[in-house]
């Protein structure tokens, strides 16, 4: 079974799947931990997304297609809000790559077994304890392993960071490292302060924003010091003006920090 998550804290979870029988099999199977509460239960994309904001679960059971907005339009759409601990659960087993590179921790395909299940819900468990925790908060650099070396890279050098996979993609000036992590897991660890999800796909480091520029489509790049251009879905653009603490002229398409 499962390992408790310690110091008497239950963890709570909420179920979204748009099928009642698949919701109902996941709260039988956790009805008998101690450990776990449910505290919602939700059949589309859009009362999921709403349910989190209002619930705060520490893990979210996700199914991947639902009506109105499937799960990874759930994930997009809460950003910084997701909860610490996401395990898809879906009968396609195409979607599992882009599961991990959105963050999940893991991803269950049904018909699963019950062990299968308890094994996640461990993992679960583990995530959601360090996080409370707070043991992985304001690293200052990161260990990252390649053939034949190891590399210590200062956070405070990374100009951004993309999903490459089931790597990270962490850019430093013209080199690119790779790094066996997931960038939900990354965005965690990171300064809040220094850095900012700008994308599904991509974070930046705020001090390196230059300018944001509109392209043809009517929507802004992300234009870095070092040249770089990176796609500001419109999902994150207000949290990015807040941590920018910017101004945006559309005239001039450029960013005035105050």
């Amino acid at each position: 079974m499962a390992v408790p998550p310690g110091k008497g804290a239950k963890v709570r979870v909420l179920i979204v799947d748009d099928e009642p029988p698949a919701r109902r099999n996941i709260a039988m199977l956790l009805e008998d931990d101690a450990d776990v509460e449910i505290v919602g239960e939700c059949g589309s994309g859009q009362d999921a997304i709403a349910a989190t904001r209002k619930l705060r679960p520490d893990l979210l059971f996700l199914d991947v297609q639902m009506p109105e907005s499937d799960g990874f339009d759930v994930l997009e759409m809460l950003g910084r809000e997701l909860p610490p601990a996401i395990v898809f659960v879906t009968a396609y087993d195409q979607y599992a790559l882009r599961a991990f590179e959105a963050g999940a921790l893991d991803y269950l395909l049904k018909p699963f077994e019950n062990s299968r299940f308890y094994r996640a819900l461990a993992r679960a468990k583990e995530k959601i304890e360090l996080a409370r925790r707070n043991v992985a908060a304001k690293i200052d650099h990161l260990v990252i392993k390649s053939v034949g070396q190891v590399s210590f890279v200062r956070i405070s050098d990374i100009d951004w960071i993309e999903a490459a996979d089931y790597y990270a993609g962490v850019h430093v000036g013209a080199r690119t490292h790779l790094l066996r992590r997931s960038l939900a897991d990354l965005e965690q660890e990171l300064e809040s302060s220094m850095f900012c999800r700008v994308h599904r796909s991509a974070i930046v480091n705020v001090d390196r924003v230059r300018t944001l520029q509109l392209n043809s489509n009517g929507e802004y790049n992300v234009v870095l010091e070092n040249g770089s251009e990176l796609r500001l879905s419109r999902r994150f653009r207000k949290h990015l003006q807040e941590r920018l603490a910017l101004k945006i002229t559309d005239s001039a398409a450029r960013v005035t920090k105050t």
